[in-house]
């Protein structure tokens, strides 16, 4: 018998017209996104379907978009039976909510003062982010901490082999790319951003969210989700709490994430969302495991 395990997207997957499909073809889509624009008090799926793409760039809106795309997903598809889940940053609320750790209804106004504290983060405390390509972890460190004379740079995400994102100041980023580019990466790509995520410089955004997180209830998981911070599977709430806190200026450890599940057993991934960034990364960390993704409704009608 096969172990599933649901991943979910973060922040860059969305694009407009999602869901779109979804909230035409299922009554209960439609409910679950009238809800949450009535429970936001603006007209999200309108954005989501409509743009402007500048307006779902912005991140206040575009990770309560790529969640909730998520989420009306995974709540339909009947068929399948996770015994883990796991999320890409942002995709870590997705995976709580499949996993009956957060309800819907109040993870979406999470969600939302999420983003909205990260976008005033951002300018608040301007910063960017940089893609190097072609070096291992510890190469990486290496660079950001030679660099950190300059400013403030660190490892953001240990996506797959050699496909890394470092995080901080302008100049300190920029630095850290010299030198990466000087000790022989493959490729190092500045990449269009409204901060710097999953770095020092979202500290005031993690104290926002602290006071957020005091306020919902979260219970414990029906199965594992594996943790950004740590790439281990959680299940209680305090834990929970404590990792989603630290999860805003730690870097998210993917590739650790896929290759624990991987070995506590899940041998056959759903990736549940928008885009298919995440069954790519997949490809690369192990090629022998199952991926599927289910982002429309087509691609849904089999696990109804």
């Amino acid at each position: 018998m096969a172990k599933q395990g649901f991943i979910f997207p973060g922040q860059g997957s969305q694009y407009i017209g999602m869901a779109k499909d979804l909230y035409e073809n299922s009554v209960e889509v439609r409910e679950m996104i009238k809800t949450a624009d009535d429970v936001l008090g603006i007209n999200l799926s309108d954005i989501m379907f409509n743009g402007p793409e500048e307006k779902l760039k912005q991140t206040e809106f575009t990770q309560p978009a790529i969640f909730l795309h998520s989420v009306v997903l995974s709540s339909l598809t009947r068929l399948l039976n996770p015994q883990a889940a796991a999320g890409h940053s942002l995709g870590e609320y997705s995976a709580l909510v499949s996993a009956g750790a957060i309800q819907f209804y109040e993870a979406v106004q999470l969600v939302r003062a999420r983003g909205s504290a990260m976008q005033q983060s951002g300018i608040d405390n301007p910063g960017t982010m940089a893609a190097i390509i072609g070096m291992t972890p510890e190469q990486v460190s290496e660079c950001c901490y030679l660099a950190s004379e300059t400013g403030i740079v660190q490892p953001a995400n240990f996506n797959s082999p050699g496909q890394i994102v470092i995080s901080g100041s302008v100049d300190g980023v920029k630095k850290g790319m010299e030198i990466c580019k000087g000790k022989g990466a493959r490729l190092v790509k500045e990449l269009i951003v409204s901060g710097a995520f999953h770095s020092p410089l979202m500290e005031s955004a993690k104290e926002k969210l602290k006071s957020e997180l005091d306020k919902i209830n979260i219970y414990d998981a029906r199965f594992p989700v594996y943790s950004n911070v740590t790439a281990k599977p959680v299940t209680k709430k305090e834990e929970i709490k404590e990792m989603l806190y630290q999860q805003v200026t730690s870097p998210v450890r993917w590739e650790e994430i896929i290759n624990k599940m991987i070995s506590d057993g899940v041998d056959e991934f759903y990736e549940i969302g928008p885009s298919k960034v995440l069954q790519g990364l997949l490809k690369r960390i192990n090629p022998n495991v199952k991926c599927e993704n289910i982002e429309k409704y087509s691609d849904l009608e089999k696990y109804l």
